[in-house]
């Protein structure tokens, strides 16, 4: 399970990722994290954002929806339980106004198979129970964004990464 520091609530907040930790990649995607819970949205966005994600978090249902109109995200990771709105009806009113598909992935600490027909059929991607498990969110997060976006590019070579290799066939 992520461990959950529980600071005082604040505003949102944008995170870049660590320089050093990030592999390079052509394409980074934009990960929009939205829970009511501080300690949950910074944990979720420090392991996204050493994986080589862009994160930017949300407080509430209306601050997601707020950021999904003036910045680029490829997915919504959304708490179902928040002030202003829910996780559902963030979703529905972000849907509404995007003129393309954006994946989403509902968090929820209340999994009733009535909920997950709900996310399901509002065309949520999957459901993650709470407290989440770190490994369960970066393979749920994945799936959804090749299915939608298609595999991510491998990084480019440098030239000199390759005259530095030895031969194919060869032993160094």
């Amino acid at each position: 399970m992520l461990p959950v520091p529980r600071p005082t609530e604040g505003e949102p907040t944008k995170t870049e990722p660590p320089k050093a930790e990030c592999a390079p990649c052509e394409t980074r995607f934009s990960i929009l994290i939205a829970d009511d819970d501080r300690g949950t949205r910074e944990a979720l966005a420090e392991m996204l954002d050493r994986r080589g994600f862009r994160t930017m978090l949300a407080a509430d249902g209306s601050q997601a929806v707020e950021l999904v109109q003036v910045d680029l995200v490829h997915l919504v990771l959304i708490d179902m339980h928040m002030p202003r709105l829910t996780g559902l009806e963030a979703f529905a009113v972000i849907r509404q106004t995007l003129d393309r598909l954006l994946p989403a992935v509902l968090m929820t600490a209340d999994a009733t198979n009535d909920l997950i027909r709900q996310a399901f059929a509002a065309q949520v991607y999957s459901v993650i129970p709470k407290p989440v498990n770190g490994n369960v969110v970066l393979h749920t997060l994945e799936r959804a964004l090749v299915k939608v976006y298609g595999p991510r590019p491998e990084p480019k070579e440098k030239p000199e990464d390759k005259a530095s290799a030895p031969p194919p066939g060869t032993v160094p």
